[in-house]
């Protein structure tokens, strides 16, 4: 019981805390309203939250299911065939990569109704259970393997005795993670589509009203059902684990891109597949001309046409102002998550305080996040910085800390047994071996960075290419919101391959197997 309560003590001391400054008006004359007020406000708002619930809901369901269904598909395709899973790498990272922003206002010209919700919160998931259900069919205990086939049973049989059951744990962590991300895409659609409702829409309508309270109320609403979302599958995750955990399982590795040197016809198939996806939803939705720009019509817009050059200094001017702060966000918000880590290895309590802020900060989507932080921190580079570092983080530290974890307790006897010092043996031993974890963090953070910063231009800075993208939809220049598409999600496989390819050769030096 007593340690129970020093528990909740932190979160109920930062609660009072909060209240306090709330009160007192002691953060920018208000803008951090005390958590009775935005209780208040909820209350007094309360009728109009059922229709916004309900769409945001609807939306971001829909888009779980369908985007799951066809990832978990999409993952027993590559296990079974390899080749199918390196033709398809390309589409694979770009949908990883793709920052929402930059695709949802070309969802809303292209598609009608709910459509875009639902497909950018199909896609939001697409990517975490389509690796998950890969990790986990591939990880399994090779000797219930040995027993089937002993038995008389083929390939089909391993893979649904052992496998698929052996892949129940990887894949409801993926759901626990897909179902925030799903709540996430549907409320940028629902932010950037026009539609009457959904949280998204609400939050729109509220922004220019200078009623803080308000704003955090619906960022609080949003924040619970994203919340609530990962709860439900980290609560059937913790009933059903005991029944499908193997007896030994092989040691979890991070997640890496595949290795090897492809044949020429493959990579050209995996450069090429992106591109004729794209053309085939443009043809297949007999989208207009003038709205859906094909891969040739984006090279006619940018280098080809006669406004090409002032297309071309807009785009540089606005690359100018985002890629500084994407760099500098991602440095510190991986320095932030490295410094959490080896704080949580060295002083477990400081981690356990400090993780349910963090929790909520992972929680709350970006689009209701960037006005709160906006009222607090102004419009200039600060708001942008920290929505970044915000984005970045937790993953980040989640993987280091994971990488921490595994190390094999043999490998930290040696130091011990010299008398080594809990940060002698943290240096020498621990980080070396956690090292591709580290790396995976950075592959996989890097995408989040540019859509934090692009997210925070768009509603906030006014500067940038989510200030570009938003200028180009008030302008009808569909032109330059393809272009700002195509170059974003560029950019994102860029450091995505950048930091395979430092990872790659850092590993290699120290000895070890990297993702390539």
């Amino acid at each position: 019981m007593a340690r129970d309560a020093r528990k909740a003590l932190p979160p109920i001391l930062l609660l009072l805390a909060w209240e306090v400054v709330g009160r007192l008006d002691l953060v920018a004359s208000g803008a951090l309203p005390a958590p009775s007020e935005i209780l208040l406000r909820l209350w007094v708002d309360r009728a109009d939250y059922p229709a916004h619930v309900a769409a945001t809901l609807t939306a971001s369901g829909a888009g779980f299911v369908i985007g799951n269904l066809v990832a978990v598909l999409a993952g027993l395709l590559f296990v079974l065939s390899p080749v199918a899973e390196r033709m398809a790498r390309g589409v694979n990272i770009a949908i990883f990569t793709l920052p929402p922003i930059a695709i949802a206002p070309i969802l809303t010209l292209t598609l009608e109704g709910m459509t875009p919700r639902i497909v950018l919160a199909a896609l939001g998931v697409y990517f975490v259970t389509m690796q998950a259900t890969v990790t986990g069919l591939r990880h399994f205990d090779s000797r219930a393997a040995d027993v089937v086939r002993a038995y008389g049973g083929g390939p089909g049989a391993v893979l649904w005795r052992v496998q698929a059951r052996g892949a129940v744990p990887a894949l409801l962590s993926g759901f626990r993670v897909a179902a925030p991300n799903a709540v996430l895409g549907a409320i940028l659609a629902e932010f950037g589509g026009g539609g009457r409702f959904g949280l998204g829409s609400y939050l729109l309508g509220s922004l220019g009203r200078a009623e803080p309270d308000r704003l955090w109320s619906i960022g609080l609403v949003a924040t619970a059902i994203a919340g609530l979302s990962y709860a439900v599958f980290a609560l059937i995750s913790a009933r059903m684990l005991g029944a499908s955990r193997a007896l030994s399982l092989n040691p979890a590795a991070p997640p890496q891109m595949v290795g090897g040197r492809d044949p020429l016809w493959l990579s050209l198939a995996a450069l090429v597949l992106p591109f004729a996806l794209w053309w085939a939803f443009l043809w297949a939705l007999s989208v207009p001309e003038m709205l859906g720009k094909t891969p040739f019509g984006v090279v006619d817009y940018l280098f080809l046409s006669d406004s090409a050059p002032k297309a071309q200094e807009r785009l540089l001017a606005a690359l100018a102002e985002t890629l500084p702060i994407t760099l500098a966000g991602m440095a510190a918000g991986m320095a932030f998550a490295f410094a959490l880590a080896v704080a949580g290895r060295l002083t477990p309590a400081f981690a356990r305080a400090f993780l349910p802020v963090a929790l909520v900060s992972q929680t709350m989507p970006l689009v209701a996040l960037t006005p709160l932080l906006v009222l607090i921190l102004g419009r200039g580079t600060a708001v942008t910085l920290w929505i970044t570092i915000s984005v970045t983080f937790f993953p980040a530290y989640v993987m280091i800390a994971q990488g921490i974890a595994q190390v094999p307790r043999a490998a930290l006897e040696l130091p011990r047994a010299y008398g080594a010092s809990a940060w002698r043996e943290l240096r020498l031993v621990t980080l070396t071996a956690a090292m591709p974890w580290l790396f995976a963090a950075i592959r996989l953070t890097a995408p989040r960075a540019l859509l934090g910063v692009m997210i925070a231009e768009w509603l906030a800075t006014g500067r940038g290419l989510g200030n570009l993208l938003n200028q180009s939809r008030g302008y009808l220049d569909f032109g330059m919101i393809w272009t700002v598409a195509v170059v974003s999600v560029l950019l994102s496989v860029g450091f995505y391959l950048l930091a395979g390819a430092v990872e790659k050769r850092v590993l290699r030096r120290m000895g070890m197997t990297g993702g390539g």
